[in-house]
């Protein structure tokens, strides 16, 4: 008896802190009201270039042609944007990608918006840097498998590569300058005049009523902002929510990166601007909805599937379903531009 009543103590005392720093961040419900979240958000600053990859206009350019070009390939039909389309939010619209030869992927695509803030990357964090992530899915056998020193020789022979390597890089076509040029595009990729970053601006007309209300809900009770935090609204780590997939059993997440059992079946936090456009949600796309993706929150992450590594931050929540769909329009229009990021060739 006395090592349970230690551990609800622990339990209780791990809670109450958790609390205490929330609501020192994320405006969570105080006495009753909700603070002002426009005074506690920060606005999302401009994207850091790193300083061996800084930005030039022609840079980014080689960098689109190259996002957009297939012949990054082995058989010239799959090019970055088969899969990061800019008319679904730089996702594909789908639960998975498909490789040249149109074999399914095992994860969702994520979506390219705003992620020149997020590090590492990939839903398992297996990439410190967009330079890095950039040339994995060129290399890999079930996307678009192409092994870089191919890729380099078959560039160089075109002979508008060769003078746009030459001018930006000063230099001839290698595989680190591909990843160089597709980061600095992809860095361009960026969302920051949604209404929540108006309301954060000062416009408190920026938001419906009920958008507002979800808002409150989002930062409050709801507690998403636990991990969906800052500016960028993500707190770039990883947690187990849950969302075991009985059609992918086997995907470890974070674990087949760290070899860590605590990091079992944990994805990386996306961010959320514009998430209304990228569905389907959740590291296997299993949720078409946002109202699928709360209701899965509002029941603590419990599943029929057996879990034993679900991140105890989750709790069930008890929103009514009016307290749903206010979280849902927040998400749908609170975080939804006016004109989406696209960036076609």
């Amino acid at each position: 008896m006395g090592k349970l009543r230690s551990a609800i103590l622990t339990s209780v005392v791990l809670n109450l802190l958790l609390l205490m720093t929330v609501c020192s961040d994320l405006s969570l419900f105080a006495e009753g009201k909700v603070v002002d979240v426009a005074r506690s958000l920060a606005p999302l600053p401009p994207v850091q270039h790193p300083r061996e990859n800084p930005p030039s206009a022609a840079k980014i350019s080689l960098g689109r042609e190259l996002f957009f070009d297939a012949r990054l390939s082995r058989n010239d039909r799959v090019s970055c944007a088969s899969c990061h389309e800019p008319n679904k939010g730089f996702s594909n619209g789908g639960r998975f990608g498909k490789g040249i030869r149109d074999q399914r992927s095992t994860r969702n695509v994520p979506s390219l918006i705003n992620v020149g803030y997020s590090h590492p990357l990939f839903w398992d964090g297996r990439s410190a840097t967009l330079e890095e992530q950039a040339l994995l899915p060129i290399q890999n056998a079930a996307e678009m498998d192409m092994p870089l020193e191919v890729l380099e020789k078959k560039l160089h022979g075109v002979a508008e590569y060769r003078r746009q390597f030459a001018q930006v890089f000063d230099g001839a076509v290698t595989a680190a300058r591909i990843g160089q040029a597709l980061a600095a595009f992809q860095r361009t990729i960026v969302s920051t005049d949604t209404p929540l970053d108006r309301y954060v601006g000062g416009d408190r007309t920026a938001l419906t009523p009920r958008a507002t209300k979800g808002m409150q809900l989002f930062f409050g009770r709801a507690r998403c902002s636990i991990c969906h935090k800052g500016p960028e609204l993500t707190d770039n780590r990883f947690h187990n929510i849950g969302t075991v997939d009985p059609e992918i059993p086997d995907d470890s997440g974070r674990r087949a990166v760290t070899g860590r059992a605590e990091d079992q079946g944990a994805f990386r936090t996306p961010q959320l601007r514009e998430v209304a456009r990228t569905a389907p949600y959740m590291h296997s796309g299993k949720f078409q909805t946002l109202s699928e993706v709360v209701e899965h929150y509002n029941f603590g992450g419990v599943t029929d599937t057996a879990n034993d590594h679900r991140d105890e931050i989750l709790e069930v929540l008890y929103l009514s379903e009016d307290e749903v769909e206010d979280l849902v329009a927040f998400l749908r229009e609170g975080l939804t531009s006016p004109d989406p990021p696209i960036a076609n060739p």
